[in-house]
């Protein structure tokens, strides 16, 4: 569609080579208050006045830049702005002297309102330096702890230094000629005022330097890392992010997280189950971005971290075996295991639903089955199956009876009947002795689930540390966690890397 200018005479149309804007004819504004209405009304008349033509504009009527002195009209506010309505080129019936004449009239209004603009702009720069300096001399309790920009908004609105009325005369009250000048002001006491402020400026920073999530604001601060990391101290915290950085990836938009602020974000997640959205405002960025620097930085710590869940040769084991298993089952004990479940959100899937429907926890889940050694390590970590899933199909299809030796004896609890598939390996499998179609245990299982039990006690101990240090595993996980993208979802991704930074820490197993 060609648009073209709907004055009167003129020829302009809308043309890619020429740098020329069109605009609207205003309309009446109704809903957005009376003087908005009054204003709109007294525009869009003095508008088609200036124009003059007899047919009523349509929406499509447009005016040319070519009749503003700017270029473009003024904001609807701004009524003494020459450009208000349109004044130049709008007819061809002056003669060339009137014609003239009405440009020189319309330039020296455009220069008197631009006169007028820059004396109003520095009589509110004379009044905040005088408040100013009247407050600097004596502060107060109150004005220190109070911004600058606060006394700025109390200070009474200067009157405009003069007024242009539609036909381009100046009121009576001020005259156009008359400049503006300030009352002196003291060089002295300005500097020293404003060196108060630097000073003031410069503890604020370093105040509010403890609430971002920087390397120095975790320096010498081990509260802060054990909270929002779960990390005993501030030189794990560094090694970890020493092992992952060179692999963290530069992101494709301009952003202010750093490599250290995405690694933080996502233990944050991870450690305390943080919402998306506030992490999204806790760091200035959006939800989307939250959600996928999380996974980027999972996979990146799944792949560097998964070499710390290993399994310990036998010569480790015996020589770092606790008091408690030498006493009661020699240096045999190879591995102790038990599963745990994570709750994820119901699938729309059939068979998903009923492959991960748990009978135990009569909801959808997955289940993990962990190993720990003696020392209290985690040494094993399965996939994720679903939670229909039994611990002895677990046990034997996940690759757990590839690493027992001819001699090793597995701890576990009355759920794992799998002394036949460890039998098969050489090997023993100790559980609490079942109690159905028993009266009552013989003094000799009594004694021996004791003994179980008080050293099997160690897995659940260390799988409830992995859960509450990391509380996302406590939560319901999103179902796209589950979805595989790299061959690997990103829920085992999770347990994985929690269970890795277990190990980072403190072991809950007492080694006397």
């Amino acid at each position: 569609m060609v648009v073209s200018c709907w004055v009167k005479g003129c020829t302009n149309r809308r043309d890619s080579s020429i740098q020329r804007s069109f605009h609207s004819i205003p309309k009446v504004r109704e809903h957005e208050g009376v003087k908005t209405k009054e204003l709109s009304i007294e525009r869009r008349r003095l508008w088609l006045a200036n124009i003059n033509r007899k047919d009523q504009p349509t929406d499509s009527s447009k005016i040319c830049s070519d009749h503003f002195v700017t270029g473009k009209p003024a904001d609807l506010y701004d009524k003494p702005n020459p450009d208000w309505a349109p004044t130049l080129n709008l007819t061809d019936t002056l003669t060339p002297s009137k014609s003239e004449r009405k440009k020189q009239r319309v330039e020296t209004d455009r220069k008197r309102y631009e006169r007028a603009q820059e004396r109003g702009i520095v009589k509110k720069k004379h009044h905040a330096a005088r408040a100013l300096l009247e407050l600097a001399s004596d502060p107060g309790p109150e004005f220190i702890a109070t911004p600058l920009y606060d006394y700025c908004e109390d200070i009474p609105e200067p009157k405009p230094v003069c007024q242009f009325t539609l036909t381009g005369q100046l009121s009576d009250e001020h005259n156009a000629d008359e400049e503006y000048v300030p009352d002196p002001i003291n060089k002295s006491q300005v500097d020293s005022e404003l060196q108060r402020l630097l000073s003031e400026n410069r503890m604020l920073k370093c105040q509010l330097s403890e609430y971002r999530f920087n390397v120095e604001s975790f320096e010498n601060n081990t509260d802060k890392v054990k909270y929002f990391t779960g990390l005993p101290n501030y030189l794990v915290l560094m090694a970890l992010f020493d092992l992952v950085k060179e692999h963290i990836p530069t992101p494709r938009h301009n952003t202010d997280l750093g490599k250290f602020e995405r690694l933080i974000m996502t233990l944050m997640r991870l450690k305390l189950n943080m919402p998306v959205q506030y992490l999204a405002f806790r760091f200035r960025t959006s939800p989307a971005t939250v959600s996928k620097t999380f996974l980027v930085i999972i996979h990146i710590m799944y792949c560097k971290l998964k070499k710390l869940i290993y399994w310990p040769e036998r010569e480790e084991l015996r020589m770092t075996m606790p008091l408690e298993f030498r006493k009661h089952f020699g240096q045999k004990t190879a591995v102790i295991i038990d599963c745990f479940e994570v709750f994820i959100q119901r699938p729309k899937n059939l068979l998903a639903r009923a492959q991960t429907w748990s009978n135990y926890k009569h909801t959808n889940t997955v289940k993990f089955l962990i190993g720990i050694t003696p020392q209290g390590s985690v040494s094993f970590l399965s996939k994720a199956w679903g939670g229909r899933a039994s611990d002895k199909f677990i046990t034997e299809n996940c690759g757990l009876l590839s690493h027992l030796l001819p001699g090793d004896l597995v701890l576990a609890d009355r759920g794992f009947d799998i002394s036949d598939s460890v039998g098969m390996c050489c090997a023993s499998v100790n559980i609490p002795a079942f109690t159905k179609g028993k009266s009552q245990l013989s003094a000799l299982d009594v004694e021996t689930t004791r003994k179980i039990a008080s050293v099997r006690i160690h897995v659940e101990r260390v799988i409830g540390l992995v859960r509450n240090k990391y509380t996302m595993l406590q939560d319901r996980l999103p179902i796209d966690f589950l979805m595989c993208t790299d061959g690997i979802p990103a829920v085992d991704k999770i347990g994985t890397v929690a269970c890795a930074l277990t190990n980072m820490c403190e072991s809950v197993v007492p080694f006397n």
